[in-house]
């Protein structure tokens, strides 16, 4: 049983960077310990046998781990694990899996240089990718912190008026403690952490947001809510006219107004300050032009009505999502970002980007199928306690692909790079 304590629930939600993390990042560098070797993957022969052959290699050696399910050397064969994961099972649809690195990144919890697994059906991808991550690492090291983490479940109440709402409400608030408890005997996982409470008329959403610590947890939320619901329902005073357990408030697999104001999963943010030579040789343009390009790109999401100001976090959280078995709807809502590129006192170009719904986990869903827990492995992110590390990851990769959109659109080079590798 986990230990209960009378203020679980009346935590102060806001961003917050503690010492031990802050301790850590000033340790890149000066510390043995957090300098990293950095190889180079592989790319000849793109489409033979030989290169494939020859970047598993890579990947066994470097790394240490197996791709076995990966390669093809095993075939998928184990249908047990398939229970919570589908139904009507028939087969396995193959998305080619490449991988793009090395990410060289200094977090809170995600140090060091990853060569990150990538599913995707859509030239240039990697390539661009492969490209923000060399910037990067020539001009130094992108710096990742998770700053929140929390998940939500918002069911809906209605009454037959606004005295009978009141008198529910206040019933809520006085019964905070039997809801932790019911989410302690009904998870080993989850924590209450939040409650919220949003009137509308005599109808009334609950906002109870949790810890689910290393899944992406919106089963775990689920199941929690719905107990305490049972218990209300059963208990209060007043009873509801009506109730849902979701009240399509909580932002699950869709992107909100509400997605840049709030957390939902984890929310993390990364920077990196790019030299102004390495703009100009790897990228091939220059920090003024894609600063300017950036914040044309951010009016552009104004004039559009965009919820955020990201050009295409999409891309790799699908492609490492479906890698890594994680829900790839829930990239609706994970690729909400707020992205910033300026130019600093020494000509250089300040980057950053910031995403608050970086929904995953380590363990549960399709973690554990083999290819899943295979691409998990290589960025050490299987299992317990790695679901803030993967996050950063997530976070960092993203910000590789909008240094390389961008700096292909400012110099002009965004068609013939489709052109070049993503035609037939």
């Amino acid at each position: 049983m986990k230990e209960i304590t009378e203020n679980t629930i009346d935590v102060v939600k806001h961003d917050h960077i503690d010492q031990e993390s802050i301790d850590r990042l000033e340790l890149y560098g000066s510390d043995s310990e957090y300098n990293f070797s950095v190889n180079k993957i592989p790319t000849e022969n793109p489409y033979t046998i030989d290169g494939q052959q020859a970047r598993l290699a890579f990947i066994n050696q470097n790394l240490n781990v197996s791709t076995d399910y990966l390669s093809g050397k095993k075939v998928f064969a184990e249908h047990e694990l398939l229970k919570g994961n589908i139904e009507n099972y028939i087969g396995m649809a193959q998305i080619p899996v490449g991988v793009a690195g090395p990410l060289v990144i200094n977090g809170t919890v995600a140090q060091g240089s990853f060569y990150v697994p990538m599913a995707t059906t859509e030239g240039t991808l990697l390539a661009s990718y492969s490209r923000g991550m060399k910037a990067c690492r020539e001009s130094g090291v992108i710096t990742a912190v998770c700053l929140q983490a929390g998940v939500q479940r918002c069911p809906v109440f209605q009454f037959n008026n606004l005295i009978d709402l009141g008198k529910f409400v206040n019933w809520i608030l006085d019964h905070k403690q039997a809801f932790v408890e019911i989410t302690h005997a009904t998870s080993r996982y989850a924590n209450l952490s939040d409650l919220g409470i949003d009137i509308n008329g005599n109808e009334l959403v609950i906002r109870f947001e949790y810890m689910t610590g290393d899944a992406s947890g919106q089963n775990m939320v689920t199941i929690c809510t719905n107990q305490i619901c049972n218990y209300i329902i059963e208990n209060c005073p007043v009873k509801p006219t009506h109730w849902v357990v979701e009240s399509n408030t909580s932002g699950d697999k869709k992107g909100t107004s509400l997605a840049l104001t709030r957390v939902r999963g984890k929310k993390v943010t990364a920077e990196i300050v790019l030299k102004r030579e390495v703009v100009k040789s790897v990228l091939q343009t220059t920090p003024e032009l894609m600063a300017k390009t950036t914040a044309s790109f951010i009016n552009g999401c104004v004039k559009s009505g965009a919820l955020s100001t990201g050009v295409h976090p999409a891309n790799a959280l699908a492609a490492l999502f479906i890698a890594c078995g994680q829900d790839v709807a829930c990239v609706s809502e994970a690729c909400s970002a707020i992205i910033r590129m300026e130019v600093n006192e020494n000509g250089d170009l300040y980057c950053s980007i910031t995403m608050p719904n970086i929904i995953v986990g380590t363990v549960g869903g399709g973690t554990s199928l083999p290819t899943q827990k295979e691409s998990l492995s290589m960025i050490g992110c299987y299992g317990a306690g790695k679901a803030t590390k993967f996050a950063e990851i997530c976070v960092a990769l993203c910000l590789t692909g909008e240094i390389s959109i961008l700096a292909a659109l400012s110099a002009g080079q965004f068609a013939s790079a489709h052109k070049n590798l993503g035609r037939k």
